[in-house]
């Protein structure tokens, strides 16, 4: 650190505030907040940092600025301001930057009801934004069959209505709108109406369906019933809207619930929005870390983000674990309706990460064969990539033919070329531990003496024991230590590591475990097969080489083709020239045959 810095950061105040770090050529590098500006600032100076890129960002520093506030909330609006201005290298990105619609309520005499992507400051309101398109029709269409408005762009001002110069259109000829043009609906009447649209759109339905209730029961006190029936109508329809919203409880009013899924490289944050008891709102926003951000400092930024973009001024909100946000006061329930919210919220996230992941899979292969790679190599605690995957299972069914596979994945994926199997030689009957050692060291004495790669990580079908016999293979060839080892236990997918006594439990859902799974059941379905090719073979051998004029290349063809003695036996000539010839096959005919004759 130079003198300069050194001199900056000692007469930083100890207030609250924004700082910012610029380099040589005044480029804004990184934008943070802080209770206490000077003591955060010199938490990056007094210490080696794990990660590189925050040592990075240090080395790069050439000057601090700063701004004091008030408060820390107030400190958490302006560093969220700066951050969507500047976009500095060194913060994290925001990745949800669409221009979402609007409700947009005109200013004008007679206002119109529309729907914009522009918000334009002419005293006009604006109810949004909408992030959810079926929501918004779903709205629109509500409004326009409670309150016919109109849509044109007329000038309905009083002097040009008098002028006698509209006349009605089609819109109020199929009811679409009243007819302020000609003065078939006054402009208090049509006040009335845009009121109970701003109410609509607030969310406050129960005080609508109560209006319209006295009305209907004024209407039919008064025996006029087609009015009457009206009005239940613009009452059913507002209950079936309702009912499309999830409905919470009533005892929860306006307040947000916040969720956040993180793994090495993203975050996920979404937000709930509650008003009189029903979820009007669910938005997710996806946060690209950039200085392995805490969970905390992510859902900090995305609750003030979120909260100014949706412009939400509710002072209570839920969030899954302790947050100073200033004035906002913070909940985080254990039990009940609001940790239900809460897990709803988590799961939304959830299935939001999924549908990302997957259209990254499809849209950017390479993308996310380096994140599963990321993810696999913190997940199983790795100290690189596993790029290159071997896994090894046994196959002896009944004790017989015992034989060995090892299959090759590479970036994530099967290499079919590279996959092996083994007949085990020096093992005498049904020992899988000792079969595990045998193969493990044919494996690698092999690669070692070809001088081929060695894989990142080996994966061992089985539990300790397993693990074990694996273990001292390596240990033989020099290996121990340089190669990655896990073991993979069936029962309750346990992940074993050497010298560890209790196993490691992944998520069910985590791509990790999903990878070691595929691994485990593809080495599980190529020893099946081999063991199952070798009792075949076995089986018809014995006779086979009886028939002179036999050989082993024909005897593999009759084994691949018909499995067994009682099916070839059973098999037309005809059909076994299709495999071998004509001459080779009436040898074989010939020959079993000759001994139905003599049994």
């Amino acid at each position: 650190m130079t003198n300069h810095l050194d001199i900056q950061i000692k007469s930083l105040p100890d207030n609250p505030g924004v700082y910012q770090y610029y380099d040589k050529n005044d480029k804004i590098l990184y934008i943070g907040k802080a209770k206490n500006i000077k003591k955060r600032v010199s938490s990056y100076f007094n210490r080696v940092h794990n990660t590189a890129r925050i040592n990075v960002l240090v080395k790069n520093i050439a000057y601090i600025k700063h701004i004091v506030v008030e408060t820390e909330t107030d400190a958490l609006l302006l560093e969220n301001s700066l951050i969507k201005t500047h976009q500095p290298r060194y913060n994290v990105l925001l990745k949800d930057d669409k221009t979402y619609p609007w409700i947009c309520i005109k200013k004008e005499v007679f206002p119109r009801v529309f729907t914009t992507r522009l918000v334009v400051k002419d005293g006009s309101e604006y109810f949004g934004p909408y992030t959810n398109k079926r929501v918004l029709d779903i709205l629109m269409q509500l409004i326009q069959s409670l309150y016919p408005l109109r849509n044109c762009r007329l000038d309905l001002s009083q002097t040009a209505i008098k002028t006698k110069n509209y006349r009605v259109c089609l819109e109020y000829h199929i009811g679409n709108c009243a007819g302020p043009c000609e003065e078939y609906e006054s402009e208090s009447e049509y006040n009335k109406k845009i009121q109970m649209v701003r109410t609509l759109l607030k969310g406050d339905l129960k005080a609508i369906v109560k209006e319209y209730k006295e009305q209907m029961n004024g209407l039919v006190s008064e025996l006029k019933f087609e009015e009457a029936q009206q009005v239940k109508e613009k009452i059913e329809l507002l209950e079936k809207y309702q009912a499309k919203s999830t409905i919470v409880s009533p005892t929860i009013s306006n307040t947000e619930v916040y969720s956040i899924l993180s793994d090495h490289e993203r975050a996920y944050v979404n937000m709930l929005q509650i008003k009189n008891g029903a979820i009007m709102r669910s938005h997710t926003l996806e946060l690209k870390k950039v200085l392995d951000e805490t969970d905390e400092e992510l859902l900090q930024l995305a609750i003030v983000e979120l909260r100014n973009r949706f412009q939400i001024l509710s002072r209570e909100i839920i969030v899954p674990f302790p947050l100073d946000l200033g004035e906002i006061k913070t909940i985080v329930p254990k039990l009940g309706e609001k940790k239900q919210l809460l897990d709803l919220s988590l799961k939304n996230a959830t299935y939001f990460k999924l549908d990302q992941l997957k259209q990254i899979k499809i849209l950017d292969p390479e993308r996310h064969t380096n994140r599963l790679m990321q993810q696999m190599k913190s997940d199983l605690r790795l100290s690189k990539e596993p790029r290159h995957i071997e896994c090894f299972d046994n196959s002896n069914i009944q004790g017989t033919n015992p034989v060995s596979a090892c299959v090759v994945f590479k970036d994530g994926k099967p290499s079919k070329k590279d996959y092996r199997h083994f007949k085990i030689k020096t093992v005498e009957g049904p020992n899988d531990f000792a079969s595990m050692e045998e193969v493990v060291y044919r494996r690698y004495s092999h690669l070692l003496e070809e001088n081929l790669p060695l894989p990142d990580l080996i994966v061992i079908d089985g539990g300790k024991g397993q693990l074990g016999s694996a273990l001292n293979s390596l240990e033989k060839l020099g290996l121990r230590g340089k190669i990655a080892i896990i073991g993979i236990a069936k029962r309750l997918e346990e992940i074993f590591y050497p010298g560890d006594s209790y196993p490691m439990y992944l998520d069910k859902k985590s791509e990790t475990l999903k990878t070691i799974q595929h691994l485990r059941n593809e080495a599980h379905r190529f020893g099946i097969t081999f063991h199952r090719n070798q009792r075949s073979k076995n089986a018809i051998a014995p006779t086979l080489t009886k028939i002179s004029g036999i050989g082993d290349k024909t005897m593999e063809k009759l084994m691949r083709e018909f499995k067994s003695i009682k099916r070839l036996k059973e098999t037309p000539l005809e059909e076994i020239e299709k495999v071998i010839g004509k001459a080779k096959a009436k040898l074989v005919v010939d020959y079993f045959q000759t001994i139905e004759k003599k049994s």
